[in-house]
């Protein structure tokens, strides 16, 4: 059995049995095309294959197939690969059973299927009243972001060694890939029914914008990394619990428990995640410390992007930043945040602590390090300035166009 540099080395060295050859000028037929092939069987047999990948060439063995191929990581892989235990553990503890054992959109909302459902209908919307629309604003636009979860799933499913490739794949990383994303699935689905039956959003606009942010998508700046992957899920999760929680709270303000309780549950779950991608995060710095650093210095370098950016409700071009203005004025999540997140990363990972580093990743360590004073100056100056600016009215169309 070749382990993975041997394979690179011996599929490097045979190119020419993996292509077709470029001096084919025939017409394409149904054993000739012109487009590249991973394996030409007229060259390389299925048994020549296995014998250099050790494994067979079928579908049954697809994933591990897909796993004997080079990476453009092959060092992350195996660092990644080396806790895969761990993640297991990650699996069975961090994330909740499905079924009875885990909670449900439903188990927070009104029961239609009892006779006097609409008094808790009544109840809801009466308690929703009282909630100001600059809050409201604030959930849709985190109930849009929640909603996204296929581009989500589709971005775990890049990352280098953590995919699954068939659907089903029985690893500890497809495991959680699966797992987190039927746990996320429950925020948007609760969320959404929720603004539904509060009747104070225009939910076709709302619609509109979930539909067209999936369709956009987002680029983290991932680049298919498990190390920049995990960088930036370490730090989003704890940002989506930040916003969540804080909407939460003001939703208590302002009467609406029920709403508290829907935002804290949901903030649980975030913190959970958090936990888990902070976790693989700590593993990589035990195993590879000078390079999750380089990658952390970089990734931040060109700051973290949020899920969100690219929403539009097709109408109003600067959707994302009037949403971002507006829950940096309620509190719910602002620059300072942004500041603490880091602040929060450097402590739990002792990132200031670490030894025996090459003389690049001391230098990332050492920007890394002062990146939270940094930011919290900026962000303080920029709150600063913006107490001065004359606020100007916003109208969404989340809210049938009313301001905020």
């Amino acid at each position: 059995m070749f382990n993975k540099l041997a394979v690179a080395s011996i599929l490097s060295s045979t190119a020419s049995a993996f292509t077709l050859p470029t001096s084919r000028t025939s017409t394409p037929t149904s054993s000739s095309t012109t487009l590249k092939s991973t394996v030409d069987p007229s060259v390389v047999t299925k048994k020549e294959y296995q014998d250099i990948c050790g494994v067979e060439f079928d579908d049954a063995n697809l994933a591990s197939r897909l796993q004997k191929t080079s990476y453009l990581y092959p060092k992350h892989v195996e660092v990644i690969e080396d806790f895969a235990p761990l993640v297991d553990k990650m699996v069975d503890e961090i994330l909740l059973e499905t079924g009875d054992k885990a909670w449900q959109p439903q188990d927070y909302l009104p029961d239609l299927s009892v006779d006097n459902y609409m008094d808790s209908i009544k109840s809801l919307r009466e308690a929703a009243a009282g909630v100001p629309d600059d809050l409201f604003v604030v959930l849709v636009g985190d109930m849009v972001t929640e909603e996204a979860l296929p581009t989500y799933q589709t971005l775990l499913n890049t990352f280098e060694g953590c995919d699954d490739p068939i659907g089903t794949t029985d690893s500890p990383w497809a495991r959680w890939s699966r797992g987190w994303t039927s746990e996320e699935n429950r925020h948007g689905d609760l969320l959404n029914k929720y603004l539904y039956l509060s009747g104070k959003c225009d939910m076709r606009s709302i619609e509109v914008t979930i539909q067209h942010l999936i369709t956009s998508g987002f680029n983290p700046g991932a680049r298919k990394d498990p190390y920049r992957g995990f960088l930036y899920t370490s730090f989003q999760e704890r940002a989506t619990k930040i916003s969540h929680g804080n909407v939460g709270k003001l939703a208590k303000e302002h009467g609406a428990t029920d709403l508290q309780r829907i935002c804290a549950k949901i903030a649980g779950d975030e913190g959970r995640h958090e936990k888990a991608y902070q976790a693989f995060s700590a593993e990589i710095l035990k195993r590879d410390p000078d390079g999750l650093l380089m990658e952390f210095g970089d990734l931040m370098r060109g700051q973290i992007v949020m899920p969100a950016e690219l929403m539009t409700d097709g109408k109003d071009a600067k959707l994302y930043e009037n949403f971002s203005e507006v829950a940096q004025r309620l509190g719910v999540y602002t620059a300072i945040d942004y500041a603490d997140i880091i602040q929060h990363l450097v402590d739990h990972w002792k990132i200031g602590e670490l030894t025996g580093l090459s003389p690049e990743a001391e230098k990332e360590q050492e920007y890394i390090c002062r990146l939270p004073d940094r930011y919290r100056k900026l962000a303080e100056r920029s709150l600063n300035k913006k107490k001065e600016q004359e606020v100007v009215p916003q109208s969404f169309s989340w809210i049938f166009d009313r301001k905020v």
